[in-house]
Formats: structure tokens, C-alpha cells, sequence
């Protein structure tokens, strides 16, 4: 063991427990001149120095901690008879013990002292021996429980496994808990009960549910695609109540924070219906007594929120190794081979057959390392939170296009406001397959690629002037993977046939028409 490890640290804080139990019984030896007590004194640090040593050998704890708990028992019965001081010395194994074992520990050690201690003294015990055996004994319990408490808190920090332990718990613990939530972890669904509750208690003719993402939000339902004056208020309103935590109403538009006790779980902004006047209905009143009302189902809401921040950022550091392996690993071997076979294509006359079998392989090589490093840009595929869904994508467009010398030409049409960031990623990692799929198997000579968003709904459509549809092959199932990708959204992906040849991959979010609904727009062209 190495000075500040676990292991090391629980032999100095043992040793440190033992030391400090035998000064204490010093004062009472001198006091009272007891010979036997000086006899047990010596047994019982002879028993800790043994102890102590068996753990800086390694010796197994639990034999350890049995044998240093049965020892001291048996040494405390032994003197009992002439004093009951050495007694005391039977609260320190337990505490060792839950240093090293935990709760499993101090049980083990109690059990192994009290067997010890009545096994000897069961014809003679006393109601003096009994008191102090029970005063000593909880004593015992209790040093072992703050034992065990500061083995968890403090005496792991540095176990590499730390973090997958709690993470085992935690885990175990959700799954456990899952059975008992009633209402899913879905968090669309979770919204749109929100909406239906705030409509069943306002007329509005508008309303969104929107979730914080950093200093921003993000509509997660509702009629926020509208391009109304009154709506437009109502989100401007809808970033006010996020920083200040405040109801705010401005004519007919209004927004209200929901808040699940740490802080804004989501915001509800909208516009009465015409006709209402927002002073006679003390609207500010209302929508303070509905954040209190919703209060469940904002915690519902917020619960699910966390969970799947949780399950992405779980697979994000996955995602980043297994790049990295492919990436320094296969790719890096798999090109060395192909300078190998360089050198042996220089030996050999160019017209020989096994020099042309040998271009073969190294073109073959080389194409094994292009698909190798499509994928290690696949795996690294992420939205940051500075860059938009549009941004992304023309990222990966550009890539596409450097790598595969086919122009691709990217139209974006997005709102300032942000998708979710699960649904940002899936509609990301779609339109990456689709563009992977035109460079590789369309044979075209240009592709184009639109992103129209306005949160909630978003339409992609990526077109290409190739072969067109063709029969699937048995072993592919990127379609497949892109519609289950679409249906994780409530999203729709079609492909057709484009005109005059070619193929276009169309995937709509909320419905189609996005661009017509959009306040702000940004173009961009990209080409090889």
C-alpha cells in the first residue's frame, strides 16, 4: 500500500483509535495500583501491536477483525472479576472494524466481543459487569457507525471505482423507484400535461411550456412555431420570468415560472383569449396560485428533465473513447499497413499481376480507413451548447465534403430560440446519416441539404442528383436505425425519389411549413 490510500489510511486512523484507548486506561492503572490491570494492559496492546501488524502485511480483515474483537473480549472477562476499566477497551474494535468493513464490519466485531466476554464470564457476571458491558457496547455501536460513516465519505475519495459504485447505487436505487412513477418520464408528455392543466384554468388562445437550457429556454410544447406580435411578447416575457423567478404579464401575453424547489423547472408563457381584460381576472394572483397548483407536476416535469441530461451525458464520454480507440488504434494500424503495401507495389514490375493485386488491396485499404474515420466522426458527433442544430450540421457537411470532394450545399432557416438537447441530437445524428449515405452510396455529383427550425418543429430534407432508390442490401439497416432515430422525437422521415433522378430523405418535426413561421433566418452555402 502507498502513503494516502484507502487501505493506509484506515491503519493510521486504527492505530491512532488503539494509542489513544491505551493512554486512557494508563490514568486508572496508576490510580489504583492494580497489578492485574497492569497484566491486561500489556495483553491487550500485545493483541493490537499483533493486529496491527497482521494489516500492514496484508493479513484478511474480517480474520483480523474477529480475532482482535475475541481477543479483547477475552482479555476484558479475564480482569473482570478484580476490575471492570479494561471494559472500555472493547468500544475500539468495533470502530476499527467499521473503518475497514463497514456496517458488515462493527456487526462482525461486536458479535465476536460479546461471545468472547460472556463466554468467560457467564457463571460470574454481576449487575457492575453487566452495566458496564452495555455502557461500553453502545459506545461501541456508535464509534462503529461514525466509523462506517467516514469510510464512506471520506476514506474512498481516492478509489478509482468511487464514482461506478455510487453510480451502481444511484442506478439500482432509479430502477427500484421507476416502477412507482406513475406518469412516465417523458418529458413532452409531462408537458402537455402541464399545458392541458393551465388551459383547463385560463382561456388562452396561445401558450407555451418552455425548459431552462442554460441562460436560455427552450420550448418543449405548445404554439411557440406562431409568429404573432402577441406571441412574440409572451417569449420575450418568458426569459424575464426565468432570470428574475417572477410572474409577468404585459397586456394580453403573460409568463410564470414553475419552480420544483431548486430553483425554475420551466417557464409557461401565452396570450389570453380576446376579450378578457387581464385586471378585472387579477391575472398576476392567478398565475401565482396555478405555479402553486402545478407544483406536482412540475417536479414530475423536472425529474424527467434530469433524467435525460443524465442518459446523455452518461454516453457522451463512451462516445468520445470509442473514437479515440478507433482513431489511434484501428485507423492508425490499418494506414501503416497500407504504406507497407506501397513499399511492396515499388518492388514489383507495374505490369505483374501480383502488382496489380496489390493496388487492389491498397485501394481497398484506403477506402477501409475513409468508412474508420466517417465513423470516429460519427461517435464525436455533439451540439454544443454555443452552437445551433443548423451550425452542427453545416460542420458536418463541410467534413463530408472535404473528405469526399462531393459538394454539398446547406440552406439553414433557424429561430434564435434552441430545440431540446435530446432532440437536437437525434435529428442531428439523422441528417449525418443521410448525408453519409448520399456520399457513399448515391454515386451523386452534388447534394443539397435544408434546415428550417422553429421550436418546437424543425424540417430537414437532404436531397441528391444520384441512382436514386435502389434495392436494400440485407446487412444495412441505416434506414431502420434513422426511423426509430425520427419516432424517439415524434418526428416523421420519408424518402422518395427525386426528380428527374436522385433521392431526397424529408424528416419533419411537429409538422411541415416550418420557414413560413420563422422571425429570423440565416443562409449558408457550403461547397468543396
Amino acid at each position: 500500500m502507498i502513503w494516502g490510500s484507502p487501505g493506509r489510511q484506515h491503519n493510521w486512523l486504527a492505530v491512532g483509535a488503539r494509542t489513544f484507548a491505551l493512554l486512557s486506561l494508563v490514568m486508572p492503572l496508576i490510580l489504583s495500583h492494580n497489578q492485574l490491570l497492569l497484566l491486561a494492559l500489556l495483553a491487550t496492546a500485545a493483541v493490537w501491536a499483533a493486529v496491527t501488524a497482521g494489516e500492514l502485511l496484508g493479513v484478511p480483515a474480517t480474520l483480523l477483525l474477529v480475532l482482535d474483537s475475541a481477543l479483547i473480549g477475552s482479555v476484558a472477562g479475564l480482569s473482570s472479576h478484580s476490575t471492570t476499566t479494561l471494559i472500555a477497551a472493547m468500544a475500539v474494535p468495533p470502530f476499527t472494524a467499521g473503518l475497514n468493513l463497514g456496517l458488515r464490519g462493527v456487526a462482525l466485531s461486536l458479535s465476536a466481543e460479546l461471545t468472547a466476554y460472556v463466554g468467560i464470564v457467564l457463571t460470574s457476571l454481576d449487575s457492575q459487569q453487566s452495566t458496564a458491558v452495555f455502557m461500553w457496547t453502545v459506545t461501541g455501536l456508535g464509534l462503529g457507525l461514525i466509523a462506517t460513516f467516514l469510510r464512506r465519505t471520506f476514506l474512498q475519495v481516492n478509489d478509482p471505482q468511487r464514482a461506478y459504485r455510487d453510480a451502481q447505487a444511484l442506478i439500482r436505487e432509479l430502477i427500484t423507484l421507476s416502477g412507482k412513477l406513475s406518469s412516465g418520464l417523458d418529458p413532452v408528455a409531462l408537458g402537455g400535461q402541464i399545458a392541458s392543466s393551465v388551459r383547463d384554468e385560463l382561456p388562452v388562445s396561445a401558450l407555451t411550456i418552455h425548459i431552462p437550457r442554460g441562460d436560455v429556454l427552450t420550448p418543449l410544447v405548445g404554439d411557440s412555431g406562431m409568429a404573432t406580435p402577441e406571441l412574440t411578447v409572451s417569449d420575450e416575457l418568458a426569459q424575464y420570468s426565468l432570470k428574475t423567478g417572477n410572474v409577468r404579464v404585459a397586456g394580453h401575453s403573460f409568463a410564470f415560472p414553475l419552480n420544483s424547489g431548486g430553483g425554475v423547472a420551466a417557464v409557461v408563457s401565452g396570450v389570453l383569449a380576446p376579450g378578457l381584460d387581464p385586471q378585472a381576472m387579477d391575472l398576476p394572483r392567478r398565475l401565482s396560485a396555478l405555479d402553486r397548483t402545478l407544483s406536482p407536476a412540475t417536479v414530475r416535469l423536472d425529474t424527467a428533465v434530469l433524467f435525460l441530461a443524465f442518459r446523455d451525458s452518461a454516453t457522451v464520454e463512451e462516445r468520445r473513447r470509442l473514437a479515440r480507440e478507433m482513431h489511434d488504434g484501428v485507423a492508425q494500424e490499418m494506414a501503416s499497413l497500407g504504406y507497407y503495401v506501397d513499399t511492396l507495389v515499388d518492388q514489383e514490375p507495374e505490369d505483374s499481376t501480383r502488382a496489380r493485386q496489390l493496388k487492389m488491396l491498397r485501394e481497398r485499404l484506403t477506402m477501409v480507413v475513409g468508412e474508420v474515420r466517417r465513423s470516429v466522426q460519427t461517435l464525436r458527433t455533439e451540439i454544443g451548447e454555443s452552437d445551433s442544430l443548423g451550425t452542427a450540421i453545416g460542420s458536418l457537411a463541410r467534413h463530408l465534403s472535404a473528405s469526399s470532394g462531393i459538394p454539398i450545399h446547406v440552406t439553414l432557416d433557424e429561430k434564435t430560440t434552441r430545440l431540446r438537447p435530446e432532440v437536437e441530437s437525434e435529428l442531428l445524428r439523422i441528417a449525418q446519416e443521410a448525408m453519409t449515405n448520399a456520399v457513399r452510396h448515391s454515386g451523386a455529383t452534388s447534394i443539397a441539404v435544408q434546415c428550417s427550425v422553429a421550436p418546437p418543429a424543425a424540417e430537414i430534407v437532404i436531397s441528391d442528383n444520384g441512382r436514386g432508390l435502389g434495392r436494400g442490401r440485407d446487412d444495412s439497416h441505416g434506414l431502420e436505425i434513422m426511423r426509430e432515430r425520427a419516432a424517439l422525437v415524434d418526428g416523421e422521415l420519408t424518402v422518395s425519389d427525386n426528380s428527374p433522378h436522385g433521392t431526397v430523405v424529408s424528416l419533419c418535426l411537429e409538422g411541415s411549413g416550418v420557414s413560413s413561421q420563422k422571425k429570423s433566418s440565416e443562409t449558408d452555402t457550403l461547397s468543396a
